[in-house]
């Protein structure tokens, strides 16, 4: 198998035309077609159904597209990572972060990776959810993290991370501190915090007012580290994600029936080269077991 073939056989796929394919890879019709039956001799059957006006995979294209891909990723990766060696330089970890993503989650994994990798620039991109999205289409990010896109473009390649719930968070001063666990009834006289940069501040306050509770007279927060210093002057209350970290200061507590899950995940652009560094944050994102944050608060 060469590695020539396998590109053509991702842009067919992507494509769904022999034509542009040949086009996108700068190559003869005749040439990628050859190519590609090479490629399905090796594999031991048909990769694609030749229709017109579109070309289809079949069952053996589609089981092989991802493993291929993963292929293709890696030994273009490797490719990026020899001639960073051998210019005497890594290049930069490109990632973009929604407002709402807590930066201690990547961490662990950008401490390691920096120590893998020789003269890593890390550029860290945030936005609300639109924005980390046009980060990714305009190549400004290789990688984004956000809970959820929104975003109707077919290139987006997106893995779930985890699951969390939300909690409120009040100051060690205030008198719900005292409790674990509070009840919607207990929140109705309550000035909420709104967290306006969260992809799940509209749902959050939805659910907090089907239980009652007035948020009409809520203080509009545009960053984390607004929220953090007004809950410890205790001039109000919030809902935030289990990730989310807190200082000491601050006090945790679960609201009895409130509907506020959402899903993070991490997003990537279908068919575009990644780098090495990308690549392997990326395999290091996917296999973490998610657990030790979601209970670190507890």
């Amino acid at each position: 198998m060469e590695m020539h073939q396998v590109r053509y056989f991702l842009a067919v796929a992507r494509l769904l035309n022999f034509t542009r394919a040949a086009d996108e890879c700068n190559v003869t019709q005749p040439s990628l077609t050859r190519a590609i039956k090479q490629l399905e001799a090796e594999l031991g059957g048909d990769l694609f159904r030749r229709e017109r006006p579109a070309a289809q995979l079949t069952e053996l294209g589609q089981h092989m597209l991802p493993l291929l891909q993963q292929c293709y990723d890696a030994a273009s990766g490797a490719r990026v990572l020899a001639s960073s060696f051998k210019s005497g330089e890594i290049g930069a970890l490109r990632i973009a972060l929604s407002h709402a993503i807590d930066l201690s989650l990547l961490t662990p994994h950008l401490d390691q990776i920096k120590r893998q990798f020789n003269r890593l620039e890390f550029h860290f991109l945030r936005g609300n959810s639109a924005e980390v999205a046009k980060y990714l289409k305009s190549g400004e990010a290789e990688l984004g993290i956000a809970a959820e896109l929104g975003a109707d473009w077919d290139r987006l390649d997106t893995w779930p991370l985890f699951t969390e719930d939300f909690d409120l968070v009040t100051s060690k001063r205030h008198p719900l501190a005292a409790r674990d666990r509070v009840a919607f009834d207990d929140l109705r006289n309550e000035q909420m915090l709104s967290r306006s940069y969260c992809e799940h501040c509209e749902h959050v306050g939805r659910s907090l007012r089907e239980h009652g509770v007035a948020i009409d007279r809520r203080h509009e927060i545009s960053s984390e580290r607004d929220l953090i210093q007004l809950l410890e002057a205790d001039i109000g209350i919030a809902v935030i994600p289990q990730t989310s970290m807190i200082p000491e200061t601050l006090k945790r507590l679960a609201v009895h029936g409130l509907d506020s899950r959402r899903t993070v995940h991490l997003y990537g652009v279908a068919g575009r080269q990644r780098t090495a560094v990308a690549s392997a944050v990326m395999r290091m994102l996917r296999g973490t077991d998610w657990q030790q944050f979601l209970n670190r608060n507890a």
